[in-house]
């Protein structure tokens, strides 16, 4: 049954459904969050862009999943820091459209960026003597341009898909931003077969990349067995630690928004549940790659004793 044909050119976003006193609270915490978020991610890009020992694969591929992680967070964060302070919570149309696509798509390239970071691991240990040919400048940067391409081309799909719907009668989104699941219930069309349609592109997205790095680690895990000493079985693992964990948090919380299952009541917890995903994974991401992994933590420390130095003089 349709409802009332009347064009929505702006949407609402509900936000979080909490007292004036903790709307400032988390005002203030996600300022917080946001802020170490952005110097995190740009500590790591700048680090790895001034130490040319960091000039390899494995931290390039870090660099520019610093740099989307930075771009993940500016599409959502602001926005949802205004609002919190705001009395007026719109965002129009076309604004609603270009958060979902950066979002969606900036989301993807993340999932992809963490899944070649993988492939770069499994090669670097399973195929040590190749490593060099096989992970060369061309290879790189294809593989980093395939991640981008890759994770926009999910996102066209799935925001043409949501925006082509028409939208009238009620335009209060129950979300902080413009998630998917809540914008399509939004439709005054039947929507259950594009929601099917979009959920099942994330989750082939989703899956398909996380087996992609289960497969290759795999492959990493069977070689690491074979190794005779100790140590190089802690020098293996202790290069593969944050990005599994990085993997683990990404995928896991990940799963949490676009795996669950669409029954009713679900939607209201969309707000909480995506949290993890779209505040805390930004956050800990550099956290545990700067903290797990000794060469960064080395560069850091030259990073900061050299500046040290040149203000004493």
């Amino acid at each position: 049954m349709k409802k009332n044909q009347t064009f929505i050119s702006e949407f609402i976003l509900a936000g979080f459904s909490i007292s004036p006193d903790l709307q400032l609270f988390l005002f203030v915490f996600f300022l917080l969050v946001y802020i170490i978020t952005v110097m995190g991610n740009v500590l790591i890009m700048v680090v790895i862009g001034v130490d040319r020992t960091l000039h390899v694969p494995m931290y390039l591929f870090l660099f520019v999943l610093s740099f989307s992680e930075s771009c993940y967070s500016l599409v959502i964060i602001p926005k949802m820091l205004v609002d919190l302070l705001a009395k007026s919570k719109t965002i129009s149309f076309a604004g609603c459209a270009a958060q979902m696509f950066f979002f969606l798509g900036l989301g993807g390239t993340n999932c992809f960026i963490l899944t070649i970071m993988g492939f770069d691991r499994y090669l670097a240990i399973c195929k040590p003597l190749h490593y060099p040919v096989l992970m060369n400048t061309q290879v790189i940067l294809w593989l980093v341009a395939s991640s981008w391409v890759a994770g926009f081309l999910i996102s066209v799909a799935e925001t043409t898909l949501i925006f082509s719907l028409p939208y009238c009668g009620s335009k209060t989104i129950s979300h902080f931003f413009c998630h998917m699941r809540t914008v399509v219930r939004l439709a005054c069309t039947d929507e259950s077969t594009t929601e099917v349609v979009v959920s099942a592109i994330s989750i082939c997205g989703l899956s398909g990349s996380f087996l992609f790095i289960i497969l290759t680690y795999v492959f990493i895990l069977s070689t690491i067995f074979r190794i005779p000493s100790t140590d190089g079985w802690q020098k293996a693992f202790s290069t593969c630690a944050s990005h599994l964990m990085v993997v683990v948090m990404h995928y896991g919380f990940a799963a949490m928004v676009y795996l669950r299952p669409n029954t009713p009541g679900t939607l209201d917890n969309d707000t909480l549940i995506s949290i993890p995903y779209t505040i805390i994974t930004p956050l800990l991401s550099p956290v545990i790659f700067t903290l797990r992994n000794k060469e960064i933590k080395i560069a850091v420390r030259k990073a900061i004793s050299k500046n040290t130095h040149s203000l004493i003089m």
